[in-house]
């Protein structure tokens, strides 16, 4: 069986996080022109930020590198590249958790190329300190140990491909008692934040099963 440590994450644990992101900005002073999400992760967590510093533009930017639930990509990659002139500007590149810090050097590389904003600063709710190779200028939470946090916009999509995994392993699709158990054995989660039986359902008009 997979052994894989998930963290489900609240929405009160989204905003209170992001929160601290914006106070930590204003302490700094730090009066940011535009948000810069990283798509998909962050781009819940900018606009949030935004409405907290009063900030009306957000632009995104997708990084592809964790492309399935706690499965990366060997390179991080800038999916729909694009020019934009932000001369003057300046910027907050913003994304849900640093992990392995690749999609924050990569975006932040890309920004600097592409955009040529006057400043750019770096914000995330989550860094993994050990594993993360960048650390960003702010952020809302330290974790000091790997696990893959599952947020409220990704429940679905997280919950699905751990599923897949638990029936690669067993080779069979396992009643929705039997999930159940897995899913504490494996993952360490005891209250899904979605039924596993609408899960399977799901699975099936997605003919991921």
């Amino acid at each position: 069986m997979p052994k894989i440590p998930v963290k489900v994450v609240t929405w009160d644990d989204v905003t209170n996080w992001t929160l601290k992101v914006a106070e930590k900005i204003k302490e700094q002073n730090y009066q940011a022109d535009i948000i810069i999400a990283i798509a998909r992760g962050g781009m819940v967590p900018a606009r949030l930020l935004a409405d907290y510093l009063g900030v009306l533009d957000v632009l995104s930017i997708k990084v592809e590198h964790w492309v399935t639930t706690a499965g990366a990509t060997p390179e991080a990659k800038i999916k729909y590249p694009y020019t934009l002139n932000l001369s003057g500007k300046r910027v907050i590149i913003m994304d849900d958790i640093a992990d392995t810090g690749d999609s924050f050097i990569l975006a932040k590389r890309f920004v600097e190329e592409n955009f040529r904003p006057e400043e750019i600063k770096t914000a995330s709710m989550q860094v993994i300190k050990p594993t993360s190779k960048y650390v960003p200028d702010f952020f809302g939470d330290c974790v000091n140990e790997w696990a893959w946090f599952m947020y409220p916009w990704n429940y679905w999509e997280d919950m699905i491909n751990l599923t897949k995994k638990i029936i690669e392993e067993i080779k069979r699709v396992p009643s929705v008692e039997e999930l159940e158990k897995m899913f504490k054995e494996s993952y360490g989660i005891t209250t899904p934040p979605v039924s596993l039986d609408k899960i399977l359902e799901e699975m099936k008009r997605r003919k991921n099963i």
